[in-house]
């Protein structure tokens, strides 16, 4: 049975082993596990059903992740992604209703499939400039440095003084995500196996500590749930009556929208699925090690059709758009190389349908260390980007600072491809711009002006 794991995903030809490639999928699984919860969140504010979501959620990630493990073959992991399921709730879900979403989100995956046939993704991947590539993989560790420090509270938005600011490091989930970064960025220092799901796991069990002495203080009402599980075991519920099959039922006497304004909702899921996926590829890719050297992702085409079977799934089940992971890096950073490692996560996030108690239990401080740790891992390939060159250098730098400071991967990616071809152009370099790169660009300066129009 090894040895059959092990031919199957080339493991020693990837220099990784089975032992590796568990903790990988586990440190991946851990540090994206909240989406189970945040996403049936969101997404019951446009109406749905939070059980139904919570199913949704967990069996389109599965379905997505063992594709991704078994076709492609890579330690990518997917699951609904954040941002986009607040445009599917608070954009078109509360105008629309969540019906319409739902067969936007099926429509785009649909045409991404189809694009995947045509390799029109797979020519935008490899179409990417190197410098922007490195750009995109430091924007995106900055982009879930970020993440992890808002989630945690280390850092706070959105104060009527300053729009970012330092956090309450009085509070204990505070002071309990700043012991974990430090126990977390000690294992990796000593260079400990699996470092970051140990991190996780011992920061889990002091929080646990502190409740039992009192210092964590269990408060639903302010979203301070209680860190020791309730219970093991916990049956699904059913996704009947919020899946797509009842959404097409419900707008079969007509739809509460325009053909337009159905066709630009649609694009605008595209958009975010496209350019997510790419630039999250990349950037996991990039700090693999698994882009050649011509600037390629052998098997790429698998990669994306991975995903677009994916986000076809969970329009089906009743879910937004499903999406390659940045947390995909976490279990890269700790030698995730095969698709034994997403298989891993793929298995947990089945266990999870049963075991939800265990999971939701697992607090925001407990991953919150890993994915900070995990941006200080991505940031590194800052250090191969030529910066002498300001045709490059601005862009890759304009790219790195939009994904955080944006809070929108695609985002980043857009500008950056847009100061590139400026740059390019009025410095009398044309030449350096290939075909691809130049449609993309007047792509994003279409995307800018119909989202200044419409607000898609």
């Amino acid at each position: 049975m090894r040895t059959k794991i092990e031919n199957c995903f080339k493991l020693k030809e990837n220099n990784t082993n089975i032992q590796t490639e568990l903790i990988a999928g586990a440190t991946t699984f851990m540090t994206m596990s909240y989406i189970i919860v945040v996403n049936p969140n969101i997404l019951s504010a446009a109406g749905m059903d939070w059980g139904a979501v919570f199913t949704a959620t967990v069996l389109a990630s599965v379905i997505a992740t063992l594709v991704m493990a078994i076709y492609a073959k890579y330690p990518f992991a997917l699951a609904p992604g954040m941002g986009i399921n607040a445009f599917f709730a608070f954009t078109v879900g509360l105008t629309f209703g969540w019906q319409i979403a739902l067969i936007a989100v099926f429509a785009e995956g649909i045409i991404f499939i189809i694009l995947s046939f045509f390799k029109v993704r797979e020519a935008i991947f490899e179409a990417i400039p190197k410098n922007l590539r490195l750009a995109i993989s430091v924007g995106i560790g900055l982009f879930i440095a970020l993440i992890g420090l808002v989630n945690s509270g280390l850092v706070v938005v959105n104060i009527p003084e300053m729009p970012i600011a330092m956090g309450d490091l009085s509070n204990i989930e505070t002071a309990l995500t700043i012991a974990g970064v430090v126990i977390t960025m000690s294992l990796i220092s000593l260079k400990i196996k699996g470092s970051l799901l140990l991190g996780i796991l011992l920061t889990w069990l002091i929080g646990i500590a502190c409740q039992l002495t009192g210092l964590y203080v269990v408060n639903p009402e302010a979203g301070r749930a209680s860190l020791i599980p309730s219970a093991l075991f916990a049956a699904p519920p059913s996704v009947e009556g919020y899946n797509l099959f009842s959404a097409f039922e419900h707008v079969r006497s007509g739809f509460n929208i325009s053909a337009l304004e159905f066709i630009v909702i649609m694009f605008a899921f595209l958009f975010v699925d496209v350019f997510e996926t790419i630039g999250t590829v990349i950037g996991v890719s990039e700090k693999a090690g698994f882009i050649d050297e011509d600037g390629k992702l052998p098997g790429i085409e698998k990669v994306l059709l991975s995903d677009a079977v994916g986000t076809v799934a969970g329009a089906v089940l009743g879910t937004s758009t499903t999406t390659t992971y940045v947390e995909s890096s976490a279990g890269v950073s700790v030698g995730g190389r095969t698709g034994l490692t997403a298989l891993t996560v793929a298995a947990l996030f089945g266990l999870s349908l049963f075991f939800s108690p265990v999971f939701s239990a697992i607090p925001i401080f407990a991953t919150s260390p890993a994915l900070i740790t995990v941006g200080f891992m991505m940031t590194q390939s800052i250090v191969k980007i030529d910066f002498n060159d300001l045709t490059e250098g601005i862009p890759a730098f304009i790219t790195i600072i939009m994904m955080p400071f944006s809070y929108n991967i695609a985002g980043g990616i857009m500008f950056g491809v847009i100061s590139y071809v400026i740059l390019k152009l009025v410095t009398g370099r044309r030449k350096e711009i290939s075909t691809i790169v130049g449609i993309i660009a007047v792509i994003f300066i279409l995307k800018l002006i119909a989202q200044t129009i419409t607000g898609y």
